[in-house]
């Protein structure tokens, strides 16, 4: 497998394509496979997965009814031990050859508690008809459906919503907790007031969902109760609005928190900034360890909720909140004179590439990185260690049983 949702076969050059990789959806390892070529590029082929002639050892029917035609989950088709294998061995692969490391991928990943059910949010596309489902696997196609296997057991379809909401609404995403359902739908133009009331009592007469957010661009409109409560740690709860980022695996976050507080070491008044914050995942557990925390996000909603959350802790006396795009927040600190001792980023899957100058120059001690895609992870890491800075400790968790994806926590040392 590779660091997507393909598995990867080489064409034989007898072929006449020059050994060219074959990338090939719905494959396990050691699959013996007819394989029909369906696009070739100038380095790689794609393929379709055909008769399997002998089944790899890991692999299995996967249990979801809607595989293989969903998207939504890549890896279901290969058993769950061999995918925690696998996850860490890409991942140690992809860091020990950016960075000439020697990572053991044993025991580098944590399993996920749940292989299925463990999803607390959920993004479902609206199909032609109007019903929910998810994009097939590099299609635009929707493949429409009545439950999710990875969702909560909580997270019903909704397929009333996009039916009251009308052509406009293109997608939905159901955010879960123990208060019950959220929606956030988001359209491709502001709803007129027909609209709206026409949502409206689709809410009342289905009685499925507690609250609605509905989205189009800047504007935004919340219908009955939307608040959301995440535990991050034990004793520390966030509440904001559902359609704000929040880690969809809330088992493995609180994992995720821990390991990253264990690595921080803080102690009262250690100067910590944190880029990416969001809605405060990692800064409110710092400061309620005794860390004065600056943190910045692009999102002033994001903002909002994490100063709120601070004060209703008790904990706005060490923690700085501030809506600024992070392009710019490492220019407005130097300019500051400000000095971290450690710096925590969680950027989204593009990773940090255009703030690894400022951020040498800012000259933390200790860098903790929180990744969801180990490549931009592996180039960013590299940056790092050209200025000095050392890798000192990587963990992966598994956030996402059944697809490719990980989060990563690497933590590198100014030497």
């Amino acid at each position: 497998m590779g660091l997507g949702p393909y598995g990867i076969a080489r064409v034989d050059a007898a072929l006449g394509r020059g050994g060219k990789v074959m990338m090939v959806p719905n494959s396990a390892p050691g699959d013996l496979a007819e394989i029909e070529l369906v696009r070739e590029h100038r380095g790689y082929c794609v393929g379709r997965l055909g008769e399997i002639l002998s089944p790899g050892p890991a692999r299995r029917a996967a249990p979801c009814p809607y595989l293989p035609r969903c998207g939504g989950c890549d890896w279901q088709q290969i058993d769950y031990p061999a995918q925690v294998r696998i996850k860490a061995e890409l991942i140690a692969h992809e860091l020990n050859r950016a960075l000439d490391t020697a990572i053991d991928p044993r025991g580098l990943l944590l399993p996920a508690g749940n292989e299925f059910n463990y999803r607390s949010r959920l993004r479902l596309r609206v199909s032609p008809n109007l019903r929910l489902g998810f994009n097939e696997l590099g299609s635009s196609r929707v493949v429409e459906i009545e439950r999710c296997m990875v969702g909560l057991s909580e997270l019903s379809i909704p397929h009333f919503l996009p039916a009251a909401l009308g052509r406009g609404c293109k997608e939905v995403e159901l955010v879960g907790d123990r208060a019950g359902l959220i929606a956030v739908a988001n359209l491709k133009r502001e709803p007129d007031r027909r609209v709206i009331d026409r949502t409206r009592q689709a809410l009342r007469a289905d009685g499925s969902l507690r609250g609605l957010i509905i989205r189009a661009g800047d504007w935004r409109l919340k219908l009955g109760e939307v608040l959301t409560s995440i535990e991050v740690e034990p004793g520390l709860e966030l509440k904001l609005d559902a359609d704000l980022f929040t880690q969809a695996n809330p088992g493995q976050n609180r994992s995720l928190v821990a390991c990253v507080m264990e690595r921080a070491a803080l102690v009262g008044g250690t100067r910590v900034l944190e880029l990416f914050c969001g809605a405060g995942n990692f800064s409110l557990p710092a400061a309620r360890r005794g860390a004065d925390v600056t943190a910045f996000d692009s999102d002033p909603l994001a903002i909002s909720a994490a100063d709120a959350n601070a004060r209703r802790l008790g904990l706005n006396d060490r923690l700085r909140f501030s809506a600024i795009a992070a392009s710019d927040t490492a220019q407005f600190l130097l300019r500051a004179g400000y000095r971290a001792q450690l710096l925590l980023l969680d950027p989204p899957r593009v990773g940090a590439a255009e703030l690894m100058p400022s951020i040498v120059k800012l000259k933390p001690l200790r860098v903790i990185y929180v990744s969801c895609n180990v490549a931009t992870l592996a180039r960013d890491l590299k940056a790092l260690r050209a200025c000095g800075y050392q890798l000192n400790f990587v963990r992966a968790f598994d956030f996402f049983p059944n697809t490719h994806h990980a989060e990563v926590v690497a933590e590198a040392v100014l030497t």
